[in-house]
């Protein structure tokens, strides 16, 4: 009997504990109309480490929020608003290891600050055209990555937006010439066989995986300008290769 009454205080606790795993921007305005003693809402701030802002027709972040949770969030979920170059306020989020900006108008340009501690960023359904100079960037900014899924971008072939199985392998291996630690990329794991040829594909210099502080790169741009395009410098393999997928 006793084990019983063990068994049904340990669910009560976890069913506790499920209820703070996402929060949204909605529940945080009914506790704090609702709530009687402040107490009871800056404990429950405390425990928040995920939330949710999706569908919110927001551009910016509210600075309550940043104020509030700054510390706290592990997992953001913004997707499905209007955020495109403005994401500057994601450096107030030190411990941030998930981002989910799918359908947004990120592109091309946008520049991310730099994050260390992210893991996991979900870019589905943006306005992606193009992998260079995009991937550069977000490499640097986010140089720990795992998992990345940008699907849904003219910058991501698959046979939905009309790319063949030959476009999606140069894609799939570029991305992960830039992103050797991932695990994850869109919808499927990634192998060691798609790294090293991924690497023996898009060898680059040694000084252009060597982030150089800001002065050091503008001198070395006027001394050595790099006249040929990105395109005319990649080797593209024919499509009689045996790529491994």
């Amino acid at each position: 009997m006793l084990d019983a009454d063990n068994e049904v205080e340990y669910s009560l606790e976890e069913e506790e504990e499920e209820e703070y795993t996402m929060t949204y921007v909605g529940n945080l305005i009914f506790v704090d109309k609702h709530c009687r003693q402040s107490t009871s809402m800056e404990e429950s701030k405390k425990r928040v480490d995920s939330l949710s802002l999706a569908y919110e027709d927001i551009s910016n972040m509210p600075y309550d929020i940043i104020e509030d949770f700054s510390c706290t969030l592990y997992h953001l979920d913004i997707s499905h608003n209007f955020f495109s170059r403005n994401l500057h306020f994601l450096t107030n989020f030190d411990n941030l290891r998930s981002l989910n900006l799918d359908h947004n108008r990120i592109d091309e340009n946008t520049m991310f600050p730099y994050i260390p501690t992210l893991e996991l960023l979900w870019l589905n359904n943006n306005h992606i055209q193009n992998l260079y100079p995009f991937m550069k960037n977000l490499q640097k900014s986010m140089p720990n990555l795992k998992y990345l899924s940008i699907m849904g971008n003219d910058a991501a072939p698959s046979y939905l937006n009309g790319g063949s199985f030959y476009d999606y392998l140069q894609y799939r291996l570029y991305v992960l010439s830039w992103f050797p630690t991932l695990v994850h990329l869109d919808d499927r794991k990634v192998t060691e066989d798609q790294r090293r040829e991924a690497v023996r594909l898009f060898k680059r210099p040694l000084y252009r995986s060597i982030t150089l502080p800001e002065y050091i790169s503008d001198l070395r741009k006027k001394l050595f300008p790099l006249k040929p395009t990105l395109a005319s410098q990649l080797v593209w393999p024919s499509k009689e290769s045996n790529l491994i997928i």
